[in-house]
């Protein structure tokens, strides 16, 4: 059966763009469009559909306030579609699944490869689970309890560590679990999350709020140093490497691995090579199967691998083919996964 999809956006022409965007795809069926909250709501009711795409700068009702308010009642998995960085983290908060940023221009190219994105992210929102208020995944509003009370820092255990984690759909959220309360002291972090240029580097300052440790997006040579969290940047694969003065990280433009720039295969076997036993690795949510690979690497160089498990996955793709192929020393809840990272510390 194909996905059932309603779209939500005020601008009649946009409205038909994405229609055009996802009817092109036999797995997709366009079902109805809304111009406002109200008249998605009534849409939603009548119609059922599968998935929703949602436009966030709405009359009347923002898209933020309807998805809270309608997840509720209809757990709808949502896709969002703007060109605000902000909104599209707002609106994961809110419980979308997956967000897609609007055409840079008009031009062939930049359409063609907006409509790519567009039905790639509808048919995996279509097997997603939704965020509800009594989901174990976590919001801003509601962040997930990891209880690290009582958990330190071994300076002598901790020296020559790294830490590297990689997530896909979903991942904004399931990062900022794992990182938001481990301590200051904490060794540097590396992550790569399957996420445009520009949106990167609003993760980052976002992340930098709200940790305690300092936050930052890749930049090509950013040491890597004990309380210090570095993003990989959208369009950019992010490595680890090492000289005389400890790690750093090489951020480069390069062709797409495992389907992706950044890739978390990259960032993982550059950390294998790189850091060997002295790595911990943790695969998050995700569609797909890149890092799976990368974290095989990592656990046969000697590294500490984990996995987010099913039930506490977005998405149990990349998890998934990561446990299923060995990668994976210890397969665990979100909750759990920043006490296993600095139990590897003690």
């Amino acid at each position: 059966m194909p996905i059932k999809v309603l779209i939500v956006d005020d601008s009649l022409q946009f409205r038909e763009d994405l229609s055009k965007a996802m009817s092109s795809d036999p797995a997709i069926e366009i079902v109805g469009t809304a111009a406002n909250a109200a008249e998605a709501e009534e849409k939603l009711k009548e119609l059922k559909p599968n998935v929703m795409t949602l436009d966030v700068e709405l009359p009347k009702e923002s898209g933020i306030s309807f998805l809270k308010r309608i997840l509720k009642t209809y757990p709808v998995p949502t896709v969002v579609v703007t060109c605000a960085p902000t909104s599209a983290f707002e609106a994961m908060n809110a419980g979308a699944v997956d967000f897609v940023k609007k055409p840079e221009t008009t031009s062939q190219q930049d359409l063609q490869r907006f409509s790519a994105r567009l039905r790639q992210a509808v048919k995996i929102a279509s097997i997603s689970k939704v965020k509800t208020e009594n989901a174990s995944v976590p919001t801003a509003s509601k962040p997930v309890s990891t209880n690290l009370e009582g958990y330190k820092v071994n300076p002598l255990t901790a020296k020559d560590k790294i830490i590297a984690l990689g997530a896909s759909t979903g991942g904004t959220d399931a990062l900022q679990a794992v990182v938001q309360d481990l301590p200051a002291d904490t060794p540097g972090i590396i992550i790569t999350q399957h996420m445009p240029p520009v949106f990167t580097k609003m993760y980052a300052e976002r992340l930098n709020r709200i940790c305690k440790m300092s936050c930052k997006e890749a930049e090509d040579g950013d040491r890597v140093e004990r309380g210090r969290i570095i993003v990989a940047a959208g369009g950019f694969h992010l490595r680890l490497c090492k000289d005389a003065n400890g790690y750093f990280v090489s951020s480069k433009k390069g062709e797409k691995v495992s389907g992706h720039c950044p890739s978390v295969d990259v960032m993982f076997e550059s950390v294998a090579k790189t850091a060997g036993k002295n790595a911990i690795g943790a695969i998050l949510t995700g569609m797909g199967a890149d890092g799976a690979k990368g974290l095989k690497k990592m656990r046969e160089a000697g590294a500490f691998t984990i996995g987010q498990d099913k039930e506490s996955c977005v998405v149990y793709g990349m998890p998934m083919v990561a446990f299923n192929t060995g990668a994976v020393c210890r397969q665990a809840p979100l909750t759990e996964i920043p006490k296993i990272i600095l139990e590897q510390l003690k």
